[in-house]
């Protein structure tokens, strides 16, 4: 199993490109799956999860053509209909082929997923907005069966802010008889970009970017080209570890856009943020200030950057409270922190984080994808060498992290 040695101290400088959002990329790949016509996209991260969506998507029949970050998906044959536990178990964002797959054959069968343990994720909402769309739905040996002879268009109330439900959703609205309305809907980006995509394949979607998105259903989705947005997580931890560092570094194919709730915490940080088109430039202070946050659906501050600012606060002057309302166990790096001398103390769903003078490389473990980003940026200002086991959560949802970190100057090598 891989790790990631990191030698510390070293102060990052220079420029890097940001890769597409994986959390853009994987609902529109699965956006495919409702029209007979190939759909291209580009600027799609070479990751893992991109790597596990694509090989379900082909047991289902859809023939794939990749040239580096150009996908090109044919889904004209859909032959199976059927997503399968073991493709499934690793990725809950399979569970995303659920929506288009009944609006489009009229069945399917998804094993509920698996993914990161940082809390509960049900797919209640997914099966009570099908149902409401006229989807006959059980859920039996561990698999969502939903049929239906063409889904109707419904007012959906989701019960709690769920991305992937809005997703879902949004994927089967879009060729279900008549007007759908989704309310309490999530406002993330990346939903608006799965609905740029759909509205050039054809959908008429309105909304998107708000908590109300209506969908006027279609007979059909033609093909079309897209470009996936910028990761917006990857954007804010290689600033994280800029700021972390003392350091001064440019992203490129990026932008502040999806970043506020980041960038203000970054400017009461002590960092100076310069904001380009498609770009963006920090210059960290001598030592970082305590920021305290609370993580909450966006526009708020994301859950998924969390972990990374909790390690820039280990090593801030002052005290900072950081409270995690979205997961549950999303404090599992914690512990991992502490291995490296952080000062932290748990109280419920808050952490207190007192700064110190240093950290202490050691050897750690990651317990998921945010919680690695965080042991990197807290391992870059460690003293001595900091050893990550089971990246392969990076693997996840960064791509070539420790060539993009090398060519910021950081002394960081993958061993296999």
């Amino acid at each position: 199993m891989d790790k990631l040695l990191i030698e510390g101290g070293a102060v990052l400088r220079g420029e890097v490109a940001i890769s597409g959002a994986k959390n853009a990329a994987l609902p529109i790949l699965c956006a495919a799956l409702l029209s007979a016509e190939p759909l291209e996209l580009s600027n799609v991260p070479e990751l893992n999860d991109i790597a596990t969506m694509l090989r379900l998507l082909e047991e289902m029949g859809v023939k794939i053509q990749r040239d580096g970050h150009r996908v090109t998906l044919d889904a004209s044959q859909i032959s199976n209909p059927v997503a399968s536990y073991e493709r499934v178990k690793t990725m809950r964002a399979s569970i995303l082929v659920l929506g288009p797959l009944v609006a489009r054959c009229g069945e399917a069968r998804v094993s509920l997923p698996g993914g990161c343990a940082i809390g509960a994720r049900p797919v209640d909402q997914h099966i009570k907005g099908l149902q409401a769309m006229g989807a006959e739905v059980t859920v039996e040996q561990g698999y969502v069966h939903a049929k239906a002879n063409r889904l109707k268009g419904a007012r959906i109330c989701t019960d709690m802010v769920t991305v992937t439900g809005t997703e879902n959703l949004m994927l089967a609205a879009c060729l279900a008889a008549g007007e759908t309305i989704i309310e309490n809907a999530a406002r993330e980006p990346e939903i608006v970009d799965l609905a740029n995509c759909l509205v050039a394949m054809g959908a008429r979607i309105s909304g998107a970017g708000t908590d109300t998105i209506r969908i006027q259903g279609v007979e059909r989705l033609h093909g079309a080209q897209h470009r996936v947005m910028p990761d917006r997580i990857e954007t804010g931890t290689y600033l994280c570890a800029a700021a972390v560092t003392g350091g001064t570094v440019r992203l490129t194919d990026t932008s502040v856009a999806y970043l506020d709730a980041v960038v203000d915490k970054l400017l009461d940080a002590g960092c100076e943020i310069t904001m380009e088109r498609d770009a963006i430039r920090l210059q960290a202070p001598a030592r970082l200030k305590a920021v305290s946050l609370r993580t909450a659906p966006y526009p708020a501050f994301p859950t998924d950057m969390q972990a990374q600012f909790m390690a820039m606060n280990c090593v801030a002057d002052g005290v900072a409270t950081i409270r995690e309302t979205i997961f549950e166990n999303r404090f599992m790096h914690v512990n991992e922190l502490l291995r490296l001398g952080a000062n932290i103390q748990i109280e419920g769903n808050n952490a207190v984080v007192r700064g110190v003078e240093r950290l202490q490389g050691a050897t750690v473990m990651a317990t998921d994808l945010r919680a690695s980003a965080s042991l990197i940026v807290a391992g870059l200002v460690a003293q001595g060498e900091t050893l990550i086991d089971r990246i392969y959560h990076l693997d996840r949802g960064y791509e070539k992290i420790e060539d993009k970190l090398h060519a910021l100057g950081a002394r960081v090598r993958r061993v296999r």
